[in-house]
C-alpha cells in the first residue's frame, strides 16, 4: 500500500481515518485532522486518545486548519513534522507556490512577486491556494511565521520583540495576536512552558540548532558520499568516522539577509542542524533548503515500493532502502558547478571548483571578525598549511575536551562564499580553465544569471526550465537534466544522458532510450539507484545497507556502537536555542 495520499482532489476521508487510527507517522505533514469538539488540530501520529468519525474533517495544510479556526495541538505540535512530498511529485500551481512560499518568497515579496514569478495574477494564484489547499498566500505564510516564532520562544532566550521581527511579523502586536490565535497561549505563557532550561540565559546571537524529522529509511551513506564526493574546500569542510553512517557536514551558505555557516549531522530518526551568524529572518529559509539538499520531505516507502515491484530495480532499492535525490542551498551555484563538471570526471570537476572559490569566492563575515586572521588574506593562510593530497577533502577536526568549545579554524575550514554570478562574468575568463568554448559558456550563464535573465528557483515547472536551459549556450540534455531535477526537486527526471547511469543500466542489460516509462513518477530516484549501484564497485560505503531501519524504535533509527560520535548530537553552546522546526505550512 502507497503511504503517499493523492492531494489533487478531495482527501479520502476513510483513508485519512485509518492513518489516525492506526496513528501512523508515515502520513505526517501529508495531511491534518481538525477535532470539532476540541478546537485543535492534529498530527495523524498525535498520542492523544482517537476521536470519533463524526467529530472530524481532514485538511491539506496547517493553514487552513487555522484559518478555520482551529488551534495546534500541544501534545503533538502539528507544525514540527517533514512537509508533504506532494509538493515535489507535481507541477501545478499549488505545488510550485507551495515549494517558493517555503522558500520565504512570500516574506521578501508579497502575494504579487510571488504570482508574477510564477507566472499568474495574483487573483488567480488565491483563487487556485484557496480551492484546493484551503487557505491563501497570506494565510499559508502565516502559519509559516507561526511555526518559526514557535521555536524562537520555546528555545531560545531571545526578546519577544526580536522573536516577533525574525519571524517576519510586521509588529508585535499582530505576533502576540496570532501566537495566541494559533497556539491557544500568549507568548511568555508559551516559553514559561516550553523549555524553562533557556530561560534567562543570554542565547549566542544568530546560532540556533535544530532537530530535522524525516520519513524513515534514510539511506545516510548515499547522502555522506555524494556531499563528500563534492565537497568544495574553503566552501565546505566534512568529518567522516569509520561507521559510514557517521558523518558531519558543515558549509558556508548565502541566504536573503546575510551569509550562515550550516552544520549537519545526522543522528538517531533525526537529522541535527546548527545555523550559526544567521539572521533569524532566514532561519525557515536556512531549514527549507537543508530540507530539499537531503530530500527530507520524500516519501521512501512509497518510492521503494514502486521501484522495487519492477524486476529489473528491486535488487538495488532492496539493498539500498530510503534511497534519497539530493537537492541543492544555492540554485545558481548548482548550475555553474554543474556546467564546470562537464565531460570531465567528479574529482578533476572539484579542483577546478576550488580554484574558483579560492581566487573569486567572498570571505566569509566571521572569517573578518576573527582575531586570528587580523590583517591575513585567507588564500595567504591557504598557502601556510602544510601540503596535503588533493584527495583529502575529509577530516577528523581536533575536537577539544570541551565540546562546547569550537575547535580552532583550519584554512580549510567553511569560509568563503560561493563566487556570485557577477564576479564569475566578470573574472570567470582568467580563473576557470579548460576547453575555451566551455569556459565562454559559464561565463555567459554567469551574466544571464547575474541580469536575473532567467528565474532559477525551485517553483519553476520541470519541463519549462529544462527547455529554457536547453537554449544557454554549452547547455545539453544532461546538464539540462540533473540541474532541473535539484533545483526542482522533480521526482521524475530520467538521466538517460548520464554515463555512470547507462554503464550500471547495460550492466544490467536494461535500455533507456525511450526514458523507461514504467517508473514513473519515480525515475529521478531509479537514476539514484542506478548510479549508486556502479560506483559501489568503487566506494566501500555505498555497499548493500540491507537493514530496514524503519522497522527499529521510533526512538533510535538504529543501534549505534558504544564509541559512535552518532549518539551525541551537535554541542549547543551555553542558551543557544535548541528546537525543531520541520513542516510546510
Amino acid at each position: 500500500m502507497t503511504t503517499t495520499i493523492d492531494c489533487a482532489g478531495v482527501l479520502d476521508f476513510d483513508s485519512c481515518y485509518r492513518a489516525v487510527s492506526a496513528r501512523d507517522s508515515r502520513f505526517d505533514g501529508q495531511f491534518f485532522i481538525a477535532v470539532h469538539t476540541t478546537g485543535i488540530y492534529c498530527r495523524p501520529s498525535c498520542p492523544a486518545r482517537t476521536p470519533h468519525r463524526q467529530n472530524v474533517h481532514f485538511v491539506l495544510t496547517a493553514a487552513a486548519a487555522q484559518q478555520q479556526g482551529y488551534r495546534a495541538c500541544r501534545r503533538c505540535t502539528p507544525d514540527a513534522v517533514p512537509g508533504s512530498p506532494r509538493w515535489n511529485t507535481h507541477a501545478d500551481l499549488s505545488a510550485r507556490a507551495m515549494r517558493l512560499i517555503a522558500d520565504g518568497a512570500l516574506e521578501r515579496g508579497g502575494v504579487e512577486e510571488l504570482a508574477a514569478r510564477l507566472g499568474y495574477t495574483s487573483r488567480h494564484l488565491t483563487r487556485v491556494l484557496t480551492t484546493e489547499l484551503g487557505a491563501g498566500p497570506l494565510a499559508l505564510a502565516r502559519a509559516h511565521r507561526a511555526g518559526t516564532a514557535r521555536v524562537l520562544i520555546q528555545r531560545s532566550a531571545m526578546p519577544m520583540a526580536d522573536i516577533a521581527f525574525a519571524s517576519g511579523f510586521r509588529s508585535v502586536r499582530q505576533f502576540n495576536d496570532t501566537i495566541r490565535d494559533v497556539f491557544g497561549l500568549t507568548p511568555s505563557r508559551m516559553r514559561s512552558l516550553g523549555a524553562p532550561a533557556a530561560a534567562g540565559r543570554p542565547s549566542a546571537i544568530g546560532e540556533v540548532s535544530l532537530r530535522l524529522a524525516y520519513r524513515p529509511p534514510l539511506h545516510l551513506p548515499w547522502l555522506r558520499w555524494f556531499l563528500g564526493a563534492h565537497l568544495v574546500a574553503g566552501l565546505e569542510t566534512m568529518w567522516t568516522g569509520s561507521d559510514p553512517y557517521e558523518w558531519r557536514h558543515s558549509r558556508a551558505v548565502d541566504l536573503p539577509h546575510g551569509p550562515a555557516l550550516v552544520t549537519i549531522e545526522p543522528a538517531a530518526a533525526h537529522v541535527n542542524v546548527r545555523i550559526e551568524h544567521l539572521d533569524m529572518r532566514d532561519l525557515g529559509v536556512a531549514v527549507n533548503r537543508v530540507r530539499r539538499l537531503l530530500d527530507l520531505d520524500a516519501d521512501p516507502r512509497s518510492t521503494d515500493e514502486a521501484l522495487g515491484a519492477d524486476p529489473d530495480l528491486a535488487r538495488l532499492v532492496r539493498t539500498a532502502p530510503g534511497l534519497r535525490v539530493p537537492g541543492t542551498m544555492d540554485s545558481a551555484e548548482t548550475l555553474i558547478r554543474t556546467m564546470i563538471g562537464q565531460q570531465i570526471s567528479v574529482a578533476a570537476a572539484r579542483r577546478h571548483v576550488d580554484r574558483l572559490v579560492d581566487e573569486l569566492g567572498r570571505p566569509a563575515p566571521w572569517t573578518l571578525r576573527d582575531d586570528s586572521l587580523t590583517g591575513v588574506d585567507l588564500r595567504d593562510a591557504r598557502k601556510l598549511a602544510p601540503p596535503r593530497p588533493d584527495d583529502a577533502r575529509t577530516r577528523t577536526p581536533q575536537r577539544p575536551d570541551d565540546a562546547r568549545t569550537p575547535a580552532p579554524p583550519g584554512p580549510d575550514d567553511a569560509r568563503r562564499l560561493f563566487p556570485t554570478p557577477a564576479a564569475i562574468a566578470e573574472h570567470g575568463h582568467t580563473v576557470l580553465a579548460g576547453p575555451r568554448r566551455r569556459i565562454d559558456a559559464i561565463v555567459s550563464t554567469a551574466a544571464v544569471l547575474a541580469d536575473n535573465r532567467i528565474d532559477l528557483h525551485p517553483g519553476r515547472g520541470a519541463a519549462d526550465l529544462r527547455a529554457e536551459l536547453l537554449t544557454l549556450p554549452g547547455i545539453g540534455p544532461w546538464t539540462a537534466d540533473y540541474v532541473t531535477m535539484r533545483v526542482t526537486g522533480n521526482p521524475d527526471i530520467m538521466l538517460d544522458h548520464d554515463l555512470v547511469v547507462r554503464r550500471a543500466a547495460a550492466d544490467l542489460d536494461l535500455d533507456l532510450q525511450h526514458g523507461h516509462t514504467a517508473w514513473s513518477p519515480w525515475r529521478s530516484y531509479a537514476s539514484m539507484h542506478l548510479w549508486r549501484s556502479r560506483l559501489s564497485v568503487s566506494e566501500p560505503i555505498l555497499g548493500d545497507q540491507t537493514a530496514d531501519t524503519s522497522m527499529l524504535p521510533k526512538d533510535s533509527m538504529r543501534a549505534p556502537s558504544p564509541r559512535s560520535r552518532m549518539t551525541r548530537s551537535i554541542p549547543a553552546r551555553p542558551g543557544q536555542p535548541v528546537g525543531t522546526l520541520e513542516g510546510a505550512p
